[in-house]
């Protein structure tokens, strides 16, 4: 009689083990980006290049690249799927991925660095990853950044002038020359009044009256 009962019993849950799925792991997605030349000054030719490397299957994929810096002549292209492109940002819909199962993504973005950045300014690019597996997790992300060149010295005052350069930059009308010639006319002027004194004193006196 137990066996009789035993039997179906098994039969059904060996049934229901076959009936539920088995959850599928979740994807491993990590996206790597590359520019090259990487540094790329204003005016300058740039090329970043975003594979998609990992495991598992990506649903309704979206690769999003963004930089703080415009691109002028901007194009992206996506093996497989297709690019929207503007000069800061490239969104590229690559639809269902199934990562591990033959070459990786692959997403090229040509642009030139626009003119006009001022030194020092942080020029970000990034990548993110988006499907309807990350919803929960959030988005795979990778990015590169660097600071354009520009001048670092610290202005500093002039070295303090010397008294003899202060001298030397004096306007000709204030010439140091001008006093001394005054000098001189004064002591000409006294010696020649000097010698008129003793011309005086030297002169002999009337001669005397003759008397009547």
């Amino acid at each position: 009689m137990w066996e009789s009962i035993a039997a179906p019993a098994v039969g059904l849950m060996a049934a229901l083990a076959t009936a539920v799925p088995t959850p599928s792991p979740s994807p491993d997605a990590a996206p790597v980006l590359t520019s090259a030349p990487f540094g790329a000054l204003p005016g300058q030719q740039v090329t970043h290049t975003v594979t998609v490397s990992g495991s598992g299957t990506l649903t309704t994929t979206r690769v999003t690249f963004t930089t703080t810096v415009d691109l002028d002549g901007v194009t992206a292209r996506a093996e497989p799927g297709r690019c929207a492109a503007s000069p800061r940002t490239v969104v590229c819909d690559l639809g269902d991925l199934r990562l591990g199962a033959g070459a990786a993504p692959r997403i090229t973005i040509s642009g030139r660095v626009r003119p006009g950045a001022p030194p020092g300014t942080v020029v970000r690019n990034r990548v993110d990853v988006t499907s309807a597996e990350t919803t929960a997790t959030g988005a795979r992300t990778t990015s590169n950044a660097y600071l354009l060149p520009g001048a670092t010295a610290t202005p500093t005052d002039p070295p303090p002038r010397s008294p003899a350069m202060a001298s030397e930059d004096r306007p000709p009308g204030r010439s140091m020359r001008v006093p001394a010639v005054a000098a001189a006319v004064a002591g000409a002027v006294a010696a020649a009044a000097l010698l008129a004194r003793r011309r005086l004193r030297r002169r002999p006196g009337p001669p005397p009256a003759d008397p009547l």
